[in-house]
């Protein structure tokens, strides 16, 4: 479930001769923490977890999580760039050592982005040069995004009740609009655990790039994934990993609200969706090659259930 920015990291040192543990999730995109638990291994030297999914919101029990790595003396980090903004992060009291941000996210300029470390914490700068920031990142600071950063994050606190109440609710009304209008679609991820932004819907028996290019055509924004993986015709990792059928897998979109989004373009994306899922649907032949293959993929497995079964009886 994790971004492009850690996993692709991951699997450098996995070159470099570390082992990585990469962890499950169910269908909603949860992770099982009794799973994490029994990971850990004697010589695991940190662990890494998002605080909120990229591409379905799904927020993650963070504080539990790291009473879990911490008990084991080890270091956690949390990819926080997703939720920081949209939900209350205290890292008074919180076992996190290592948090990062980017300010794109919450409406600061581009290019500047936050490592929080823990004081006491020490580490190995990736950047070495002069004595910027206390040796941390050799370099000389971008200010203006600094400053732009530090005034977008006190803008973010005092709107924080707004996302949870007027943005949760645009949010909403296009879910369930949407369900209700449009057939044979599911909403991704966690049902109440999830950012007040974000919104992933799988339209079955379409291609979801098919979806963004004829709403791009009326001004409507919304995208297939992480942007960081914009371009590839892969299903999205974050959906695959939580095994959605592969009538859903192609064909969901995301999208994302903000404190400027209005109630008007809600309805204006109401009132083109349908149109545009329908016009799909009728001109694709998808629908019925992906009902073919469904029925043979659910015909298999339920031949490879039975057969399972059938040689535990004989054993």
């Amino acid at each position: 479930m994790e971004h492009p920015a850690i996993l692709n990291l991951c699997k450098r040192l996995e070159k470099q001769g570390y082992s990585v543990t990469y962890l499950s999730v169910d269908s909603k995109g949860m992770l099982n923490l009794e799973e994490l638990r029994s990971s850990l291994r004697e010589d695991t030297v940190l662990v890494s977890v998002m605080a909120a999914n990229n591409e379905t919101g799904t927020i993650f029990p963070i504080e539990r999580i790291g009473q879990i790595v911490k008990s084991h003396g080890i270091l956690f980090h949390v990819d926080a760039v997703q939720a920081v903004g949209k939900i209350a992060l205290d890292l008074q009291d919180s076992p996190i050592d290592f948090l990062t941000l980017s300010g794109h996210k919450l409406h600061a300029p581009k290019g500047i982005g936050v490592l929080y470390v823990r004081r006491g914490v020490r580490f190995r700068p990736l950047l070495v040069g002069g004595h910027q920031e206390k040796g941390r990142r050799g370099g000389t600071e971008n200010v203006p995004a600094m400053v732009g950063l530090g005034k977008a994050a006190d803008l973010a606190q005092s709107f924080l009740q707004k996302e949870q109440t007027q943005v949760r609710a645009l949010r909403d009304r296009l879910e369930q609009t949407i369900l209700r209008e449009i057939p044979d679609c599911q909403v991704n991820g966690h049902p109440a655990l999830r950012l007040p932004n974000t919104s992933n819907i799988g339209f079955k028996y379409i291609e979801g790039e098919a979806i963004l290019l004829s709403l791009d055509r009326y001004g409507i924004c919304a995208s297939s994934g992480s942007a960081c993986t914009s371009g590839s015709l892969e299903p999205s990792h974050v959906l695959r990993a939580m095994g959605l059928p592969y009538t859903v897998l192609h064909g969901s979109i995301r999208f994302s609200l903000s404190r400027y989004t209005t109630s008007a373009e809600i309805e204006r994306v109401l009132y083109l969706l349908p149109k545009v899922v329908q016009r799909l649907r009728d001109i694709s032949p998808f629908k019925r090659e992906s009902e073919t293959t469904q029925g043979w993929l659910d015909t298999l497995q339920q031949e490879s259930v039975m057969a399972s079964a059938s040689s535990t009886d004989d054993y």
